[in-house]
């Protein structure tokens, strides 16, 4: 597998469910080391397009060309997690770790401490022997990007990761995210907030189930983009054909 991230390329990719289009035509091209927001408005495709990043989805047509063969480490929303399961924080959080070890495989007292040393780096030392159950949801979201650290994947993908969490854990992870794109990673992240999109993220793509805009984050991040974005967006529908485009697989719209 590549230890370091090459560009990721979106060729006329167009997405859905059963066959059906949920994100159409989208051509881009994102730089290795990229810290990026996927903004637009609900219900646009952000959560289908970065489940297609992390291999989740294949293609309707088109291509997503970049990240075949590489590690990716991809935190879904919070929401479609099951905090029930009986297992400790540490537990958890060792599951970073399985490529390193394989689901069968025992950690060494030295893999023990990493895990240890990434929740003391997100703020949870002495919390490494508690159910998930008891945490909350800022703690938990914190436990989960220790799972990230650990997982030391070249690509972060990363759904609404600040979503119902406290102002405070928000800073601590958006902090963590730079450090990742400082040490080279591409991170990718579907947010909500603009203005912590406008503060955190030079480059973003916005989309309402076509592209709408792509690029550096004040460029995008425009009224007239938003409004148009507003326009655009429709609701899914389940019975919509694959819809076709002539527009050349190479091209990359700015």
């Amino acid at each position: 597998m590549n230890s370091r991230p090459g560009a990721i390329e979106l060729r006329n990719l167009t997405l859905g469910y059963d066959k059906h289009p949920a994100v159409h035509h989208v051509s881009l091209r994102l730089e290795p080391g990229a810290l990026v927001a996927i903004v637009g408005p609900n219900g646009a495709g952000k959560s289908t397009l970065i489940k297609a990043l992390a291999g989740q989805l294949r293609p309707l047509q088109g291509s997503l060309e970049g990240l075949r063969g590489q590690r990716i480490a991809y935190l879904p929303q919070q929401a479609g997690m099951d905090r029930s399961f009986p297992v400790s924080v540490q537990d958890m959080v060792a599951m970073g770790l399985w490529h390193e070890v394989g689901a069968l495989g025992r950690f060494s007292a030295a893999q023990i401490q990493r895990c240890r040393d990434a929740l003391a780096q997100v703020g949870l030392a002495g919390f490494e022997k508690r159910g998930l159950d008891t945490l909350s949801g800022g703690q938990f979201q914190r436990a989960l990007f220790a799972r990230l650290m650990l997982q030391d994947a070249p690509v972060v993908l990363l759904d609404e990761p600040f979503a119902a969490v406290d102002a405070r854990t928000q800073a601590d992870l958006v902090a963590l995210l730079h450090r990742w794109h400082q040490a080279g990673k591409t991170v990718i992240a579907v947010l909500h907030d603009l203005p912590q999109v406008r503060d955190h993220f030079p480059l973003t793509v916005m989309i309402a189930r076509e592209l709408v805009a792509w690029g550096p984050t004040a460029e995008v991040l425009t009224d007239q983009h938003w409004q148009r974005a507003q326009a655009m967006h429709e609701a899914f529908d389940e019975q919509a054909p694959v819809c076709r485009s002539d527009e050349p697989a190479g091209d990359f719209p700015r």
